[in-house]
């Protein structure tokens, strides 16, 4: 079974050619992201990852977390890797030095979070919803509350979950019913909440929920939600812990993939809670937590697809099997023309997903940290824009790759023993947590385009089109890149002018769909100039990588971007074709 290597040529190049490290860098309170110390972080975290987490992916997944008796004991290792996680700082990485964090860019933080989900997703799951509890409360939560749980959650001692979903209350959230009553300084929250990741577990000593909940005299639907700090221990004035919270774990599921990961049925018994802002705002707070878990996810995309060409990639160079095409003797498969196909899809789908969603990492950074409000607004409006596309395209896209990895390896592809099938497994669940992919793509359509009349859209749209002129060196990518921004601006106008919610929803996946081959190409065109620039000067530099990246984007704009027009024409003529039949009909035979 082939062992997990970062793609730290990839990752450096992509930071600092498309994503702009050097210009991030310069951003109040940046000082420190210099080239030097940013190699050092991902060298030392790529070797956390292959050492650590790693060799305990396969070993955690088959023997998965166990419940008994309201406690969950995680897999052989975990324990012992979460405390090295916490002694190397890696949590604390994107958070402002005054709780404790080492204030350094998203940007920087992003490749970090690809290893370890690459490494061993079901471990990096807890990581990735502590530092969206961490971000809810460092934006919305009182002073008092900051000095009591950032510090801790930052430093990992603590961990954090995100409680929304109930039996009756998937992704719509209006159907909440977990009561909080006022009692003196606190709340008394009781309920139940389901699917909820690390809910109890034996990493960290304590576990911070934040907790969706209504007062009693709370108004009905979403404008009625208010947001809560339930901790697992009490917190004493003098940071200690105190005695038991009435937060406790029910069962945890038994799940289809990410076995490691215990995802628990949570009880509140009148548990002692805190509020978070005002009351009946929980909803909009929680989303500064969601829109962070959803970059994380699609990130999760990017990391699962790397893994899995990784290992199909190692078993076809060792497989032996069939007859070279023109020698006629027997080969390792890597030499046949289809598995090649397979690969290359892997390869760039990969890279254009890993471009993208380090872009908006960059942009993140700007948003939170340019002088200019103008400037904050333009690079928070893209970073809206991109947020569903990175999560909903690069989940399905991680799904695709992963199942391409199964497929490499031919029937053995099914059997456990060769790692390819938990890759496949732990990648469906991503495009559904966190809203799956039809709510991603109608937050794109509804809420990112037709209520702005398609402003931020139209802007990026005339951003790509800015590469056109210089693209004439490489025809396949220039046409396929043209057409492939053609039909975005096609499919825009048709949301915005479209009356029908019907219509417009109707066509809303195959438009994140192109939405997301479009940038995905948009950035590896980018990275195809990028290239060539280096490898017509003649300074030292690594050809082969520069000659492969070439050989990739143009692989990608004939293979993938191609399917442009088609997805164009999908979601503007789509809709009667969705909306045809009747209930009845569907069960016509």
């Amino acid at each position: 079974m082939s062992a997990y290597t970062a793609p730290l040529k990839d990752m450096k190049f992509v930071m600092r050619e498309l994503a702009g490290l050097e210009a991030v860098a310069k951003l109040p309170g940046y000082a420190d992201a210099t080239p030097d110390t940013v190699d050092a972080i991902l060298e030392e975290a790529s070797k956390f990852a292959s050492e650590i987490l790693d060799p305990i992916n396969y070993s955690g997944d088959q023997e998965g977390s166990v419940w008994k008796d309201g406690v969950v004991t995680t897999p052989k290792g975990f324990k012992q890797a979460y405390k090295q996680y916490v002694e190397g700082g890696w949590g604390a990485l994107p958070f402002g030095p005054e709780w404790g964090g080492q204030g350094l860019p998203k940007l920087v933080a992003t490749p970090v979070e690809e290893m370890l989900t690459a490494s061993n997703m079901s471990f990096s799951l807890c990581p990735l919803l502590t530092q969206g509890a961490i971000h809810a409360l460092e934006l919305c939560g009182t002073e008092a509350l900051k000095k009591a749980f950032l510090g801790r959650m930052i430093e990992g001692a603590w961990t954090g979950t995100m409680n929304l979903t109930e039996p009756q209350a998937g992704s719509d959230l209006a159907l909440v019913r977990t009561k909080a009553e006022r009692a003196g300084d606190h709340y008394l929250i009781s309920g139940q909440k389901i699917f909820i990741t690390y809910g109890e577990h034996d990493l960290a000593q304590n576990i911070v929920h934040l907790v969706l909940a209504r007062t009693p005299d709370a108004p009905e639907g979403v404008k009625g939600i208010s947001l809560f700090i339930v901790p697992k221990y009490l917190v004493k004035p003098d940071g200690t812990l105190g005695a038991r919270n009435g937060a406790k774990c029910a069962s945890i599921e038994h799940k289809l993939g990410i076995h490691a990961s215990p995802t628990a049925v949570m009880v509140f018994e009148k548990a002692e809670g805190y509020l978070v802002g005002e009351e009946n705002k929980g909803l909009s707070y929680m989303f500064i937590m969601m829109n962070s878990a959803r970059f994380s996810v699609g990130l999760e995309g990017v990391a699962i697809a790397d893994r899995a060409f990784q290992r199909a990639l190692a078993y076809a160079k060792e497989r032996l099997q069939g007859k070279d095409l023109l020698e006629g003797k027997t080969v390792p498969i890597i030499r046949h023309p289809d598995v090649r196909r397979m690969l290359m899809l892997m390869k760039s789908q990969t890279e254009a997903m890993r471009a993208l969603a380090y872009v908006v990492a960059a942009a993140m950074d700007f948003s939170y940290k340019v002088s200019d409000k103008s400037e904050r607004q333009k690079h928070q409006a893209f970073v809206d824009l991109m947020i569903p596309v990175v999560k909903g395209w690069s989940t399905e896209t991680g799904i695709d790759v992963a199942s391409l990895g199964v497929q490499v390896h031919g029937g053995m592809g099914f059997i456990e023993e060769t790692g390819a099938a938990q890759h496949l497994r732990d990648a469906r669940i991503t495009t559904i947590y966190e809203g799956t992919t039809g709510i991603q793509a109608m937050d794109l359509v509804g809420r990112k385009i037709a209520r702005e009349g398609g402003l931020t859209a139209k802007a990026w749209i005339a951003e790509v089109r800015k590469l056109d002129s210089q693209l004439n060196a490489f025809p396949s990518i220039k046409n396929n890149l043209a057409a492939g921004i053609q039909g975005v601006a096609d499919c825009v106008e048709f949301i915005v002018a479209e009356k029908d919610p019907n219509a417009a929803f109707a066509g809303a996946v195959p438009f994140l769909r192109l939405m997301g081959i479009v940038a995905g190409g948009w950035q590896m065109a980018r990275a195809a100039l990028v290239s060539e620039r280096h490898l017509s000067t003649k300074e030292s530099i690594d050809r082969s990588f520069f000659e492969a990246k070439i050989a990739t984007v143009r692989f990608y704009a004939e293979h993938v971007l191609v399917q442009a027009p088609a997805l164009r024409n999908t979601v503007v003529n789509g809709a009667t074709g969705v909306m045809a039949l009747s209930e009845e009909q569907f069960l016509a035979v």
